[in-house]
């Protein structure tokens, strides 16, 4: 895998650079938009939430805090989301570049991440910047984010790549998929703070939804500087490298019938 990788990066990078870009193409603003839409989100959660509306987290006295947990989690959730459902349909969505090009298509899920990391790059730059203008930004704790990065795109791609394979022979899976991560946003301690659960349901949610202890992870580096518990991690980590070991596996054994399906 990292041959093909290392033999076909510049074939990836254009992908992801002509990804990044087809979203804007067109408009008179072009990629200038890939910065005013963030910012848009930012000043939305921050202004309207914390200050308009007066939305206050229970446990932080900060008229701030509300906003900032609400933007950690939706943007962390927002990559997780648009990773797994795009590779969900990635060899729906390519399915003529599949059958009429002669390279290795199992580059195809990590141009997704890549492209998803891209914008969400971005749009954590911008928030970092204004955490830096508003005096909260947390300090070298902001490093932790890099490896909680890693478990969740190694399980959104594994995951997805599964998904994406069954959903070339049956094509209800991307419609279920959608459907699952609404109930799994809600499901996640995003928009509510886990404080204001009674303990059964915090234990519920960070025993059987891997994405919960992540989410909780990112809130506390962003609000309170804390370092994440790594033994917490183990179980979320073996997840998704199982994840990614059976999306491969799922797609080397089936790849031919699915050029043919497609």
């Amino acid at each position: 895998m990292l041959n093909v990788i290392l033999r076909y990066r510049g074939f990836i990078l254009g992908m992801v650079n002509r990804e990044v870009r087809g979203r804007y193409s067109g408009s008179v603003f072009g990629s200038a938009w890939a910065i005013l839409n963030p910012l848009a989100m930012i000043a939305v959660y921050t202004l309207v939430f914390s200050q308009v509306m007066q939305a206050r987290l229970p446990d932080i006295d900060d008229s701030l805090a509300y906003g900032i947990f609400l933007c950690t989690g939706i943007f962390a959730w927002t990559l997780f989301a648009e990773t797994l459902t795009r590779t969900v349909t990635i060899f729906v969505d390519n399915a003529n570049l599949i059958k009429k090009s002669n390279f290795p298509r199992i580059v195809l899920p990590l141009i997704v991440s890549l492209t998803s990391l891209v914008n969400y790059a971005i749009i954590m730059g911008l928030f970092g910047l204004f955490l830096v203008i508003t005096g909260r930004m947390p300090g070298w704790s902001v490093l932790a984010f890099i490896p909680l990065l890693a478990i969740q795109i190694m399980f959104a791609a594994g995951l997805g790549i599964f998904l994406g394979v069954l959903n070339v022979f049956f094509r209800d899976v991307q419609q279920v998929t959608s459907i699952v991560v609404q109930f799994w946003f809600w499901l996640t301690p995003i928009v509510y703070p886990v404080v204001i659960l009674p303990e059964y349901a915090v234990s519920l949610l960070t025993t059987f939804n891997p994405m919960a202890e992540i989410m909780l992870a990112y809130q506390d580096i962003v609000l309170r500087g804390e370092w994440p518990v790594w033994s917490l991690f183990l179980d979320q980590a073996l997840l998704a490298g199982a994840s990614v070991v059976i999306g491969w596996w799922s797609f080397r054994k089936l790849v031919w019938e699915m050029v043919d399906e497609l």
